[in-house]
């Protein structure tokens, strides 16, 4: 009985010593929180939680929903176009048509029933009809049109003021701003969808810029309403990009402070009143002041400046690095003309520009555009007095820049820069206003005439097709 307890005695202690050892020498480390009842919390109270984020609050777009889903409309365009074609059509003389149903949103900017929508909704329109959210539906009359920046103007008359939208500010808009895109996707009523600002500036189409926007838009939303969380509207929805023409990807939106100056300049002078700033350049990135042989990466690079224009008159001169506009940090050449689009000839912008090391402030008057690309030509301006005495010309416009595809066959005949355009299709022109009303009425099929005095000062025509 002795051996078997002191067998027992022996086993124990030894497995104590085992453990003991095993703690002392081989167990890692471990660091031991003590709570007490004094030790102040490192996490906030729940009941404070709601300083700092809370989604319901946030994220609530009932009101901007109200404000907005009643006054955006649905539109619908039937245009006319031409058939194919048959054996019988090409005997009879007939010029077979039919017609083409296209649609999309408008948002009603004010209780007259003045609604804006865009272009490329509207275009070739034979008959214009919108349908309110209420199911009412007007004829609406084109009151005006700006291809550039795809705006278009509408009007009905309503028997009622009518819900309308007010203008935002998109300048002051933010990259991750919540925002609703209201419209009509495939011709449902009124449809709201919510995303954030994704980014600003956007070029899609070689100087227009864009908002970019992460909100659900599908065909049919064209035209429609980008709101910010007050309602106010910051934006119309215009293009999508994706792979499948629907919603999967991004949203972009013309700012509301273009399109509100457009619809303004529409209503009051019946045309878009737009104001250039005179010169030419690129956006600088690394390669591009590599190639330059400068260290600045931001901003716009000027290449050269337009002869009597705002720029010109300013003082501003190849190599100048514009910085800023009004205040607005420029990163890229659509934020200067996102900015510029806002603006009006006769306007005045303050830029800031590095120059031989140094920034300075430059204000430029903005003048109205006088040039224009004439197609098999090149670049044309208003004539000035000077320009037709030197080629005993009365009336004309002065070519600045051939076309590089034409300009061999243009020096073949004696034509170059500073030469005279005196007519185009027989009609004697005096502005660039003038070529450009003369080619809006000219069919595909009628030859373009040019008459111009060349460098010898002899007067030549020239027929294209």
């Amino acid at each position: 009985m002795k051996k078997i307890l002191t067998l027992v005695l022996v086993s124990a202690l030894g497995g104590i010593l085992t453990l003991s050892a095993y703690k002392l020498f081989l167990e890692p480390e471990q660091n031991v929180v003590v709570a007490s009842s004094n030790t102040t919390p490192t996490f906030l109270p729940t009941s404070n939680a709601s300083n700092l984020y809370n989604a319901e609050e946030s994220a609530n777009f009932v009101t901007a929903a109200e404000n907005t889903v009643n006054a955006v409309v649905h539109v619908k365009n039937v245009s006319i176009s031409s058939g194919q074609m048959t054996m019988q059509d090409l005997f009879f003389g007939r010029n077979p048509q039919h017609k083409q149903l296209g649609t999309g949103s408008g948002v009603i900017i004010n209780a007259d029933g003045y609604i804006i929508t865009n272009n490329h909704v509207i275009k070739n329109a034979h008959e214009l009809s919108v349908t309110l959210n209420n199911n009412k539906t007007y004829e609406a009359e084109l009151i005006g049109t700006d291809p550039k920046t795809d705006i278009a103007l509408l009007k009905i008359d309503a028997d009622e003021d009518l819900p309308f939208v007010t203008f935002g500010d998109s300048d002051q808009a933010k990259i991750g701003e919540w925002v609703l895109a209201v419209g009509n996707p495939f011709n449902l009523t009124s449809t709201v969808t919510a995303g954030i600002i994704s980014a600003k500036s956007r070029d899609l189409t070689g100087g227009q810029s864009f908002i970019q926007t992460d909100a659900a838009v599908n065909p049919g939303n064209s035209g429609g309403a980008l709101v910010n969380t007050n309602g106010e509207l910051v934006g119309i929805n215009t293009a999508i990009s994706s792979q499948t023409g629907s919603y999967i990807g991004y949203s972009f939106a013309v700012p509301s402070n273009i399109a509100r100056k457009v619809v303004e300049d529409i209503m009051e002078y019946g045309n878009v009143q737009n104001g250039i700033l005179g010169i030419k350049g690129g956006t600088l990135n690394s390669k591009f002041s590599e190639e330059l042989g400068i260290n600045d990466t931001e901003g716009i690079y000027i290449d050269s400046v337009v002869e009597d224009s705002g720029a010109d008159i300013a003082g501003l001169k190849k190599g100048d690095i514009i910085k800023e506009i009004d205040n607005i940090k420029i990163s890229k050449f659509s934020d200067l003309t996102g900015h510029i689009g806002t603006k009006r000839p006769e306007d005045v912008v303050n830029l800031t520009i590095y120059r031989n090391g140094t920034l300075e402030t430059v204000p430029v008057t903005l003048f109205k555009n006088e040039t224009y690309t004439l197609p098999l030509v090149g670049e044309i301006k208003n004539a000035k007095p000077k320009d037709l005495k030197k080629f005993k010309v009365s009336n004309g416009v002065k070519i600045i820049s051939l076309d590089n595809k034409y300009a061999d066959y243009w020096n073949n005949n004696g034509v170059e820069a500073g030469n005279i355009i005196t007519a185009i299709n027989d009609i004697k022109v005096n502005s660039v206003e003038d070529v450009q009303n003369i080619l809006k009425t000219q069919s595909r099929s009628e030859y373009l005439r040019i008459e111009l005095i060349n460098a010898k000062g002899e007067k030549e025509r020239y027929n294209f097709r």
